[in-house]
């Protein structure tokens, strides 16, 4: 007589905790691989040394309000991610600033890689201007510096490019 071994009820009970931690250990490898794979998450370079350079920063901010200078600065869309930046700079006489070296600098806050450095052409009185197709859509920050002329003049702003 031939007996059909019966298996016991709850057999794989146990293969349902083993299932359970593989599937754990599969997602903190994933998450551990896109945590070193992605941002450094390192946002300023050198970030000691411009730590100590604060109150220089701070005493040329004081130096840039004391000019009066008055700024017009216009982002204006252009075709395949363009931007089109014109930046007229006045005295605190309401003269043009002519002579300088105006420098844009688009940084991508949220991707690494795609920033960018242009000199801005001068095309009128005080007034430069830069089109720049950039590689992506979405939000950038643009920083200018006007040298030249008593100190290096700074505009930070925010911009979006569609």
């Amino acid at each position: 007589m031939h007996m059909t071994e019966q298996r016991k009820p709850g057999w794989w009970y146990p293969y349902i905790f083993v299932g359970g931690f593989m599937v754990v250990l599969a997602v903190n490898f994933t998450m551990a691989y896109f945590a070193n794979s992605t941002f450094s998450g390192v946002s300023t370079e050198r970030p000691y040394e411009k730590g100590l350079a604060f109150n220089q920063t701070i005493e040329a901010a004081r130096k840039q309000e004391a000019l009066n200078w008055s700024v017009d600065l216009q982002v204006d869309p252009a075709a395949n991610h363009g931007a089109h930046v014109t930046v007229t700079y006045k005295d605190a006489a309401g003269k043009p600033v002519d002579g300088m070296q105006v420098k844009a600098q688009f940084v991508r806050p949220t991707a690494k890689g795609h920033d960018r450095e242009v000199l801005l052409a001068p095309i009128g009185p005080g007034a430069y201007a830069t089109l720049q197709e950039l590689p992506m859509a979405g939000v950038w920050d643009l920083g200018l510096v006007a040298t030249g002329k008593d100190l290096p003049y700074s505009v930070n702003r925010r911009i979006v490019v569609p």
